[in-house]
C-alpha cells in the first residue's frame, strides 16, 4: 500500500475568486496548494475587457500570501458584445489565457453571458485563428429543459456545431457532470478536452435531495444520477490526456448558501488535493494522479508543466464543519468528515 505521493506541483484549471474581502481571504487556500489557477471571469461587472483582466489580476497577486508562488491565469468574460480586437490583444499582451463562455443565466453571475451561441462565431473565429482557448459552460438554460438535462441539450444544440465549425479551436468542456460529457469529449479530436470537480467525483443528486435540502452539495452543473458519477471517475481515473483538474470551487458564505434561494456553489478549494487523491485511491488509480492533476492541463494549454514537486500522506484529516472567511462562516466540502489522505506541502 501506498502511504505518501509525491507529483509535480498542481495547477487548478476552473475556480472562482470572487472578489474584494472574499476574494483575498481564499486565494490563500489555492495558492497553498496550486502553482496556477484558471480564474473564472464571472464578478459584477463581469471581466470583460483586458483592462479589467489586468487589474482583477493584481488585485489576486496582492492577496498571495508573502513567499508563496502562485500564478493566476486570467479569462475574458464572452457576451454578445465581445470586442475580437481587445480579446486578442489581452491574449497577446498575456493577460488572458482563456475566454469563458456562459450562456445567459446559466450559473452565478452570468446575466450578462452569451444570448445566442451562433451570433458569437465571428469570435470564435478570431480566437481560433489566435489559438485562445474557449472554456465552456455547457448548458442550455431554456426553462422547458428539465436541470439534470442541460448538459447533454447544450451538447446535441450548441458544442457539436461550435467544434465542427472550428477544428482548430481548443474547446475545455468546464465541470463536466455526464456520462454523455465523457462521451463526446472522447469522440472528439485532441481539441476538446474537459475538467473535472471533486464534489461530481464523491457525490450524486442523492447528496442534495435525500434527508433534506442539502444546500452545501449544490452546484451548477448539480450533480447527477449515479451512473454519471461513476462515468466521471471512470475518465478521470483514465490516464486520458483529454481529463484534468479544475475544481470550480466557489466560495459561498454560509448565510447564502442556506436562504431561502441558496446560492449555487461549493468551496472546494481548501482541501482540493486530499479529496481528489482519495477518489483515485478507492479507484486503485494512484499512478494516474500526477497525470490528472499536474501535467495533463498544462499540456493541453500549452504551457510547461511546474517544477515543484507536492507530497500527500495517507494520514486522517478532519476535516472541520467551518471555516471564517471575513468573520463569518463558510463551509467547505466535505464538511465535519475525515479523508484518508493529508497534504504535506
Amino acid at each position: 500500500m501506498t502511504d505518501s505521493l509525491t507529483i509535480r506541483r498542481p495547477d487548478d484549471w476552473h475556480l472562482h475568486f470572487r472578489d474584494d474581502a472574499i476574494m483575498r481571504e481564499v486565494v490563500p487556500y489555492t495558492a497553498r496548494q496550486f502553482a496556477r489557477a484558471i480564474v473564472m471571469p464571472n464578478l459584477t461587472p463581469p471581466v470583460t475587457t483586458t483592462a479589467l483582466g489586468a487589474a482583477y489580476r493584481e488585485r489576486i497577486m496582492a492577496a498571495v500570501p508573502q513567499g508563496v508562488s502562485f500564478t493566476p491565469l486570467m479569462t475574458c468574460y464572452l457576451t454578445d458584445n465581445t470586442d475580437a480586437d481587445d480579446l486578442a490583444r489581452g491574449a497577446a499582451q498575456g493577460v488572458f489565457t482563456a475566454a469563458k463562455m456562459y450562456p445567459a443565466n446559466a450559473t452565478t453571475n452570468s446575466a450578462a453571458g452569451v444570448t445566442n451561441v451562433e451570433k458569437l462565431y465571428p469570435v470564435l473565429a478570431r480566437m481560433e485563428a489566435e489559438d485562445i482557448v474557449l472554456c465552456i459552460h455547457g448548458e442550455v438554460t431554456d426553462h422547458h429543459v428539465d436541470v439534470f438535462d442541460r448538459e447533454k441539450e447544450f451538447i446535441d444544440r450548441h458544442l457539436r456545431g461550435i467544434v465542427a465549425a472550428f477544428p482548430g479551436l481548443r474547446v475545455v468542456f468546464e465541470h463536466i457532470t455526464t456520462s454523455d460529457a465523457v462521451d463526446f469529449v472522447l469522440e472528439s479530436g485532441p481539441q476538446v478536452a474537459a475538467t473535472i470537480t471533486p464534489q461530481h467525483l464523491h457525490i450524486n443528486r442523492n447528496a442534495m435531495l435525500v434527508g433534506g435540502i442539502q444546500p452545501h452539495n449544490y452546484c451548477l452543473p448539480v450533480a447527477k444520477r449515479e451512473t454519471h458519477r461513476l462515468a466521471l471517475r471512470k475518465a478521470a481515473t483514465s490516464g486520458s490526456p483529454k481529463f484534468f483538474l479544475g475544481t470550480d470551487s466557489a466560495p459561498h458564505l454560509r448565510r447564502d448558501k442556506e436562504s431561502a434561494c441558496g446560492c449555487a456553489g461549493i468551496f472546494g478549494a481548501p482541501y482540493a488535493l486530499e479529496s481528489y487523491i482519495t477518489v483515485f485511491d478507492e479507484e486503485a488509480a494512484l499512478a494516474q494522479f500526477e497525470g490528472f492533476a499536474s501535467l495533463h492541463g498544462p499540456a493541453f494549454y500549452k504551457l510547461p508543466v511546474n517544477q515543484e514537486s507536492v507530497t500527500l500522506e495517507r494520514a486522517a484529516l478532519a476535516v472541520p464543519p467551518m471555516l471564517q472567511v471575513t468573520g463569518e462562516e463558510i463551509v467547505p466540502f466535505h464538511a465535519g468528515t475525515t479523508l484518508g489522505w493529508r497534504f504535506v506541502g
